[in-house]
C-alpha cells in the first residue's frame, strides 16, 4: 500500500487502490469533461517535465490565480509539488497591490492564472516583480501565453527520470505551499504550510466524514486558494471520490440539479441565501400550502439530534421531511447527505432547519496556520452538538489559556510565517499556536468560540463585550445581512448595519410600504427603521443591559470583497468599514 507522506502522495494512492473515470470534472462550453486517475497523473507528469524545461527549480515559487475551481488547477498542484516547487494560491479577488506585494515578498518566478481579468490585473503589475518570468492562462487570452505551451514543453518524456528523482527527494517536512491570509487588518501574511502539515490534516479529517457510496460525487465550489477547500480535494482524491466543479456562484443551484453531489462545503453565507430564498418562495404560497409550508419551517427550527424531542416531534418531523423538506432537498440536487461548514460562525437555526431537512451540517472550526481543521462536528457517535464547532480531530491538543485564548497543538500546525520569524514567534509558545479567537471546552470536549481575542472592547464603563456574539445573534434576522458593533472606549455599544435588500424589499412590497427606488430611499424610510429596531429589541433580550445595541446605522452599500469590506472568505474588514462609515461612527456618538 502507498505510504502518505507528501500531498502528491493521495494521487498515486487513488491510481493503485481505485482509480476512477471522472476523477476530476469541470464544465467547458455547457459541457461536463472529466479526467480519469490516469490522465491526471500523465498530465501532472507533462507539467512536471515542462516545469523542469522552464528552469523551474525545488523551492520555486510559483503564484496560482483562478476566478472559480477547475481541473487545470489540480493538475498544476501535482505537477508543482512531486519536483520540489511550491504553490502559491492567491485570491482573485484581492486587489493589484496586494498581488504585487505577495509576488515580491514570496519571489514567484512564474503565474499561472484563469481568465482575462486576472491576467489583465497580474500584467499591471509585471514589470514591478523582478522575479516574475512569465504568466500563463488556462483560457485563450490574446497577448498571453498559454499553460498548452507548458504542458507540449513536457510530451518529450526524457527528463521524466529526474522527475521521479526530484519526487523521491521530497520529504514530508518540506514545505509544500505559502498561503497568504486575507487577514481583516494589515498586510497580509504568508502561512507556510509543510506536506506533513496538510496529509495530517486529511488523514484525521476523514474520519469525521461519513462513509459515502462508492463512485460517489463531490461538488467542490468554495475557493481551492483557501486551504479548507484545498484540504478537501485532497480528501476527495484519497477516498476516490469524483469531484465536479462549480461554475460560479449564480450557477451552483444549476450545478447540483445536474451533479447530484453527496457531499459539499460551504460557508454560512451561502447557507442564508439558500434559506432566504426558499423562506421567500414559501411566503409566496397561498392557503394550505403556506399553512403547511410554514408549519415545517416551525418544526425544523426545533429540530435536536439523536431523538432528544422525543418520538412524537420526530413523528412530526418525519411528515414534514415528506410533504415539505423532501423539496428542498431535491432543489439541491436531491443526494446530498452532508455538508461541512466553516469560515465563520453559523447560525445555529441554519444548522437546525437544513439537518432536520435531510441535509445534515456539520460545523467546523480551523485556521490557515492550522492546515485548517482544529475541530469539527459528525452526526456518527454522537460527536453532534449544534451551537458549537465539535470535537479536535485526532493528534491535535486544544487548550484554553487563562484569557480565554484557544491554543492549538498538532502535527497541523504550520511551519511559521515566512520571511517573518517576529511574527512567528508572537503567536507561538512552544508547540502551541496562539488561534486569537476566544473559546471554551464544554464537559464532553465540544468546543464553542466566544469571539476574537482583540476584538473584544471595552466600554467606557469598563464592561466587556464581544461583538463577534452580538453580530451572530443579529444576523439571524432576515432582515441583516451585514453588522460591525462598535463601542470601544464609549458609554454604549452601537451597530453599523448593512441590509438584506433583496429580503427587506419583498417584505415592504407585501406589507405595502413605499419606500422609493434607491437604497438611500430604503435606509430612510421611518417604517423599515422601526422594523430594524423591533428586530434588535428582541436580539437585544438575549443580553446583558450593558452589551446591546443601543444605537444603530444603516448603510446603502452592499459590503462586498470587492469594495474592500469583506475579506475573500466573507468576514467583515471591521477597520475598513470604520474608515468608510467615519461619519456615522461620529454620528451614533455625537452625544
Amino acid at each position: 500500500m502507498t505510504k502518505i507522506t507528501r500531498t502528491f502522495d493521495f494521487l498515486d494512492y487513488q491510481l493503485k487502490n481505485k482509480p476512477i473515470k471522472n476523477a476530476l470534472t469541470t464544465k467547458y462550453n455547457g459541457k461536463w469533461v472529466s479526467t480519469s486517475t490516469q490522465e491526471f497523473i500523465k498530465k501532472a507528469n507533462q507539467i512536471s517535465r515542462g516545469l523542469l524545461r522552464l528552469g523551474i527549480k525545488p523551492n520555486s515559487k510559483i503564484a496560482v490565480i483562478s476566478s472559480s475551481n477547475r481541473t487545470e488547477w489540480n493538475i498544476l498542484d501535482m505537477g508543482i509539488l512531486q519536483i520540489g516547487a511550491q504553490n502559491v494560491p492567491i485570491y482573485p479577488t484581492i486587489s493589484s497591490d496586494d498581488y504585487l506585494y505577495i509576488f515580491n515578498h514570496s519571489e514567484v518566478t512564474h503565474c499561472f492564472l484563469s481568465d482575462i481579468t486576472l491576467y489583465e490585473k497580474a500584467n499591471s503589475i509585471k514589470s514591478q516583480v523582478k522575479s516574475l518570468k512569465e504568466i500563463y492562462s488556462f483560457e485563450d487570452i490574446k497577448g498571453c501565453k498559454n499553460w498548452d505551451e507548458v504542458l507540449k514543453l513536457g510530451e518529450d518524456d526524457s527528463n521524466q527520470k529526474e522527475v521521479e528523482k526530484l519526487k523521491k527527494e521530497v520529504k514530508t517536512t518540506d514545505l509544500a505551499t505559502i498561503i497568504y491570509t486575507s487577514g481583516t487588518t494589515g498586510r497580509p501574511k504568508g502561512v507556510m504550510l509543510s506536506h506533513k502539515n496538510i496529509v495530517s490534516n486529511v488523514i484525521a479529517s476523514i474520519k469525521r466524514l461519513p462513509e459515502f457510496d462508492k463512485n460517489s460525487k463531490v461538488l467542490s465550489f468554495l475557493p481551492v486558494c483557501h486551504v479548507f477547500e484545498r484540504m478537501l480535494l485532497y480528501l476527495y482524491i484519497y477516498n476516490s471520490s469524483s469531484i465536479y466543479f462549480a461554475e460560479s456562484i449564480e450557477k451552483l443551484k444549476d450545478n447540483l440539479t445536474e451533479v447530484k453531489p453527496v457531499f459539499m462545503s460551504v460557508v454560512p453565507r451561502l447557507l442564508e441565501k439558500i434559506y432566504d430564498g426558499i423562506i421567500a418562495k414559501g411566503s409566496e404560497l397561498k392557503g394550505i400550502k403556506k399553512i403547511l409550508f410554514f408549519w415545517a419551517v416551525k418544526m425544523g427550527l426545533k429540530y435536536k439530534p439523536y431523538e432528544e424531542n422525543g418520538w412524537f416531534y420526530e413523528k412530526k418531523l418525519s411528515l414534514a421531511q415528506k410533504l415539505i423538506f423532501s423539496k428542498w432537498k431535491a432543489a439541491l440536487g436531491g443526494n446530498l447527505q452532508t455538508m461541512v461548514s466553516g469560515s465563520a460562525a453559523l447560525q445555529p437555526r441554519l444548522t437546525r432547519i437544513f439537518t432536520a431537512a435531510g441535509m445534515p451540517v456539520m460545523e467546523g472550526y480551523g485556521l490557515t496556520e492550522t492546515s485548517p481543521v482544529v475541530t469539527v462536528n459528525q452526526y456518527e457517535n454522537h460527536y453532534f452538538r449544534i451551537g458549537s464547532v465539535g470535537k479536535a480531530i485526532a493528534h491535535v491538543e486544544i487548550k484554553i489559556a487563562t484569557d480565554g485564548e484557544i491554543l492549538v497543538k498538532g502535527p497541523n500546525v504550520m511551519m511559521g510565517y515566512y520571511k517573518d520569524p517576529k511574527k512567528t514567534a508572537e503567536v507561538m509558545t512552544g508547540e502551541y499556536f496562539h488561534t486569537g479567537d476566544k473559546g471554551r471546552i464544554d464537559k464532553d470536549g465540544f468546543l464553542k468560540i466566544t469571539g476574537r481575542k482583540k476584538e473584544i472592547f471595552k466600554t467606557s464603563g469598563g464592561k466587556y463585550i464581544s461583538p463577534v456574539l452580538l453580530e451572530n445573534e443579529l444576523k439571524q434576522s432576515p432582515f441583516i445581512e451585514q453588522l460591525v458593533v462598535l463601542g470601544e472606549g464609549q458609554k454604549m455599544a452601537t451597530a453599523i448595519i448593512q441590509l438584506n435588500f433583496d429580503f427587506v424589499k419583498d417584505w415592504s412590497s407585501q406589507e405595502g410600504i413605499i419606500w422609493g427606488n434607491t437604497n438611500e430611499e430604503l435606509i430612510s424610510n421611518t417604517e423599515i427603521i422601526a422594523k430594524i429596531q423591533e428586530e434588535i429589541n428582541e436580539k437585544n433580550k438575549k443580553f446583558g443591559k450593558w452589551e446591546t445595541i443601543k444605537l444603530f446605522e444603516l448603510t446603502p452599500e452592499v459590503w462586498s470583497v470587492e469594495n474592500n469590506l469583506l475579506t475573500p472568505t466573507f468576514k467583515t474588514k471591521r477597520n475598513e468599514i470604520h474608515k468608510k462609515y467615519a461619519h456615522l461612527y461620529d454620528k451614533l456618538y455625537k452625544n
